[in-house]
């Protein structure tokens, strides 16, 4: 296959480009790098199946030759992110999967979006399916990303049902691994970088919300999975594994060594109390279900990090 991953530059994006490489497929990728690391990908610089192209979504999106997919992973992704860029955070959620979709109906591709658990906002249903439409306020600090995303569903099914373009969505749960930035909010990186700190864990309220917690791989064999499906509507992928975020900062603690403790903060606007997938229709249609466990996974992204901070100590 010959495929088009926007945001490749991107903590999931990269992983998907090193995946379908190693299978045997041509990529390119396509990144901005407003919050994609061209680190993510030097590795592949001199990849005889590998192109980059630096260019932002929401332009025109000119490719010669055929595609088979369009991947599109594109946006930030992360509380920090989507609220530092909150008006390129809604282009590339509209105009970027507006182009990405334009592309694909003119090269004759398949084509998936990244969308995300956010689209279940802050849920009043537990755990959450495809078919509940969510508790979102879309006038909210975090409704730049969450209706981004929602508006990404709807023109991905406009596109289907209008033009038959051939269309599969991933609702993507919190998911974490190697390549994740530091610096991009999310309770994992954070908790990890300040643990490896020495430094007490910042926790929002009591800690008594809940996330889980998908390893990567995980979830890139979840979407390659999704993506030679014949599956058009929404399917969540993460892992179904509950916890609160007060127990995982007493296992990064554990996992780190780290004597520091833990302090609470208040929580931010529109925090989810509870997060957590209803994966039955990943596990009946795509015969896919999380095997990395969490302590594999953290000691994997513990053991990154690590070599992250060091480095970046050196310089």
């Amino acid at each position: 296959m010959r495929i088009l991953i926007t945001g490749g530059a991107g903590f999931i994006g990269s992983h998907l480009c090193d995946y379908f490489l190693a299978r045997g497929d041509e990529v390119i990728a396509m990144d901005n790098f407003i919050t994609g690391s061209p680190d993510n990908i030097a590795h592949l610089k001199d990849h005889p199946r590998f192109t980059f192209i630096r260019q932002d979504v929401t332009e025109y999106l000119r490719i010669e030759g055929y595609l088979d997919a369009v991947l599109h992973f594109a946006s930030p992704a992360s509380p920090v992110s989507y609220m530092a860029y909150p008006i390129q955070t809604l282009k590339v959620g509209a105009l970027g999967t507006h182009k990405a979709l334009g592309l694909a109906r003119a090269k004759g591709a398949r084509f998936l979006l990244a969308s995300t658990s956010e689209v279940y906002g802050d849920p009043l249903v537990h755990p959450q399916r495809e078919d509940y439409w969510g508790n979102v306020n879309p006038i909210g600090p975090r409704g730049v990303y969450d209706e981004a995303k929602r508006f990404a569903e709807a023109i991905t099914l406009a596109y289907h049902r209008a033009h038959n373009v051939d269309t599969r969505i991933a609702r993507i749960f919190n998911t974490y691994g190697p390549r994740n930035a530091l610096d991009d909010g999310r309770v994992v990186p954070n908790l990890i970088g300040q643990a490896l700190r020495g430094e007490p864990l910042t926790v929002h309220g009591d800690g008594s919300q809940t996330r889980s917690f998908c390893y990567v791989s995980d979830l890139v064999e979840g979407i390659a999975r999704l993506l030679a499906s014949n599956e058009v509507m929404p399917v969540n992928l993460g892992n179904p594994n509950e916890m609160t975020i007060r127990a995982f900062a007493e296992k990064i603690n554990a996992l780190t060594g780290n004597k520091a403790g833990i302090v609470y903060v208040p929580r931010p606007v529109d925090d989810p109390s509870r997060r957590c997938p209803d994966i039955s229709k990943a596990k009946r249609i795509l015969g896919w279900e999380p095997k990395v466990s969490l302590d594999e996974g953290l000691e994997k992204t513990i053991a990154y990090f690590a070599r992250k901070i060091k480095r970046s100590v050196r310089q």
